[in-house]
């Protein structure tokens, strides 16, 4: 495969520096941008993909789908008050499956994501994962108005041996079953507050899972970061009892001893599920490490459908990665569980909400409620979902904030913060997915 890479890239690269540049110095209205942006990445990868499709499409034991995805954005007070703005991330997604050889299977995917922000250098391409040991992606007019990137967000081979599973290589990894945040999703979990849930970041690991009785397995994986200090060794154990999932997972997360373990059930109607992770902590005291000596975090979800069809989420999490002293936030982002994406909120105590409701089978509305404790502030996003066809999608949505303000210090006039939600932007925008 390091061949067809280097081939690719060179291909992509130099088609791209011919078409980026024009484009580059147009100006859109923010809800237009995604038709003149999408249009020469489609260009590009036709002329990579379609010879690779009339290859594809006559064996049986290939497949090639994908999704095309415009996220449109609009924010109050963006980048600074009394100021507005707007971005447009646009992206194209590749996905191959089959099989090498009759015994493995071959899973390959590239994404591709072009971003537009209306003010250049207040929002930059996502950085290599510190999940991943090697860099497969291309950037380019970084932290300019226009910018781009390339990267290769699957390269595994799967097989199975009896009740014997084994993985190689750029994967999905999730952990856990809380649905709103989940202490147990430790590896490459999804912010909270993600709108776009459909496909998990690949990390770079090695994973083997045995699979016993009605619904145990045992298994053990490897991540691999770009440097040693960023490796995971982790132990897994999942089984019912008495229609009691457990969950169990234990061992070194980049460079962090750890724990956790987890209960899920049902009790009457009502689905219950509580988890726990414990940490000690790595580099304490050091710039961008961790905050304590040992810290945990832990959650209890509860499920409830209506008779009316009205469907309630409801946890409360317990964040020992955060502060409960909001003049300590700052220094709660810069340490490296926040880094890391072990965890996205800054304070200590959280009530989370997600209802949902589908008025028709084509639309369905929801929302999510973050509700900080400590503070008193917090995040109300409501959200439309509409299929427009068996492929198609929209999603409209709108994030409210409050909270206090921060406010400037007399003497240092630097600013002063009261609360986690209260200076946020309010935003914004629409979704549009298109899988094919």
């Amino acid at each position: 495969m390091k061949w067809f890479r280097v081939l690719f890239m060179r291909l992509f690269n130099s088609v791209a520096d011919e078409l980026a540049p024009p484009i580059s110095r147009l100006t859109f209205s923010p809800l237009h941008r995604p038709c003149k942006s999408i249009l020469p990445l489609i260009i590009v990868l036709g002329i990579i993909v379609a010879p690779s499709y009339s290859v594809a499409k006559n064996l049986d034991d290939i497949s090639i789908h994908g999704s095309l995805k415009s996220f449109n954005l609009y924010s109050e007070n963006f980048p600074s008050a009394d100021q507005e703005g707007a971005l447009s991330a646009d992206r194209i997604r590749l996905d191959l499956t089959g099989q090498l050889l009759q015994r493995f299977d071959l899973e390959f995917s590239l994404d591709q994501q072009l971003l537009w922000v209306s003010r250049a250098g207040v929002v930059a391409l996502p950085e290599n994962s510190v999940n991943r040991r090697f860099d497969l992606q291309k950037n380019w007019h970084e932290g300019e108005r226009f910018s781009g990137q390339l990267q290769v967000d699957r390269l595994n081979l799967r097989g199975k041996m009896g009740d014997f599973n084994w993985s190689f290589g750029r994967q999905a990894v999730g952990f856990g079953r809380i649905s709103l945040f989940s202490p147990l999703d430790i590896i490459a979990p999804f912010p909270p507050d993600a709108i776009d849930v459909d496909v998990r970041s690949g990390v770079d690991a090695i994973r083997a899972t045995r699979y016993f009785g009605m619904a145990g397995q045992v298994g053990g994986i490897a991540v691999f970061g770009a440097e040693k200090k960023d490796n995971s060794y982790l132990l897994t154990l999942g089984e019912n009892f008495k229609n009691i999932d457990v969950l169990a997972i234990g061992g070194r997360l980049r460079g962090r001893s750890m724990l956790g373990f987890g209960l899920g059930g049902e009790v009457g109607k009502v689905g219950l599920k509580a988890e726990l992770s414990w940490y000690q902590g790595t580099d304490v005291d050091q710039p961008q490490g961790d905050l304590y000596d040992d810290f945990g975090m832990a959650a209890v979800e509860g499920w409830y459908r209506f008779d009316n069809g009205l469907v309630l989420l409801g946890e409360y999490l317990f964040n020992g990665i955060g502060s409960d002293n909001p003049n300590e936030y700052p220094l709660v982002a810069r340490s490296a569980p926040i880094s890391e994406g072990l965890s996205f909120l800054l304070a200590r105590h959280y009530l989370l909400l997600g209802p949902s409701y589908q008025f028709h089978p084509l639309v369905t509305a929801s929302g999510l409620l973050i509700y900080n404790i400590e503070d008193h502030s917090s995040l109300l996003r409501p959200q439309l979902v509409i299929s427009l066809a068996d492929n198609l999608q929209l999603d409209l949505f709108w994030a409210i904030t409050t909270g206090r303000k921060s406010q400037t210090h007399p003497l240092t006039q630097l600013p002063v913060i009261r609360s986690e939600f209260g200076s946020a932007n309010d935003s914004g925008g629409l979704l549009l997915r298109w899988y094919f």
